[in-house]
């Protein structure tokens, strides 16, 4: 939003601020200021400390260590200035800034709603029936301790595999011949879980039995020969470890099933934005029209 607005605030701005004081310290004017205290008055148009916040919280991230008493005569400078050339613009805002205007009303207000809804869903009992629900009663999670040996072709891998049945040892076998970074390590992968091996490599793992060795699985990096060592069910971690990740998922919840239930209960018709031509999005100059 911020960089839209002229004229913006710059370096050069800031540092010719630095000798200004404009900060009142509390007991000048009699009470502590708030947010409609009044800071200047443009033309019998007031702006407030709320004004000056309001912008200050909505600059880039290059703004967070700037110091307030450099920032203040900036920010008070800006509001002033942007003030005086809005009462002396003549006739209608432009096609395109009347549309900017709609759509930054329009996601203002949708932030505000969404913040009221995420704030009621965050709750300790909330929190402690997710937790209970998907961490403590939720399905339990088997993390597989396994080695591999990957080869490029098939007829390698099964040759690997008439070896170890002939009890050839199997970390010896992936020093010697595997081609993956594991291989120097005796083929060795550690502890993992659903999700973090590719499909065909995960569906063999958690068919097999702990100490067997599977047979020649492909996936787009070869051929593997996989043993797996050892399972165990993953321990569920502790509430206060999870509850920023609970909280954040209440929040989405709450809001997605409130945008749902608005859906439900009015008529939205896109009928004739979903058959239009993405590549509309690229005529800007429409907006010129």
């Amino acid at each position: 939003m911020f960089d839209r607005l002229k004229p913006i605030i710059t370096s050069a701005m800031l540092i010719g601020a630095l000798g200004a004081s404009p900060l009142l310290a509390e007991g000048e004017t009699g009470d502590a200021p708030n947010a409609d205290t009044v800071v200047a008055t443009v033309a019998g148009t007031d702006i407030t400390l709320g004004h000056m916040l309001t912008l200050r919280a909505g600059l880039p991230e290059q703004f967070a260590q700037v110091p307030a008493d450099v920032l203040y005569p900036g920010i008070l400078d800006q509001l002033i200035q942007q003030t005086l050339l809005a009462d002396a613009h003549d006739g209608d805002l432009s096609r395109r800034a009347a549309l900017s205007l709609e759509n930054e009303r329009r996601a203002l207000i949708a932030a505000e709603e969404m913040a009221d809804i995420a704030e009621t869903a965050v709750t300790d009992e909330a929190v402690q029936t997710y937790f209970d629900e998907n961490f403590l009663n939720g399905e339990a999670v088997t993390e597989y301790n396994a080695a591999h040996i990957l080869v490029e072709t098939e007829e390698e891998a099964a040759a690997l595999v008439e070896e170890l049945k002939g009890g050839a040892d199997f970390g010896a076998l992936a020093e010697e011949h595997s081609t993956g970074p594991s291989g120097p390590s005796g083929g060795q992968l550690g502890w993992f879980s659903d999700g973090m091996m590719v499909e065909p490599f995960q569906v063999a793992v958690e068919g097999m039995e702990p100490g067997s060795v599977s047979d020649p699985v492909q996936t787009q990096f070869g051929w593997h020969v996989i043993k797996l060592e050892e399972t165990r069910a993953k321990d569920a971690p502790k509430l206060e470890d999870v509850r920023a990740e609970i909280e954040d998922a209440l929040r989405q919840q709450a809001i997605t099933q409130a945008i749902t239930k608005l859906q439900g209960e009015n008529d939205v018709d896109r009928t004739a934005g979903d058959a239009m031509d993405p590549e509309v999005l690229n005529q800007i100059d429409l907006l010129d029209e």
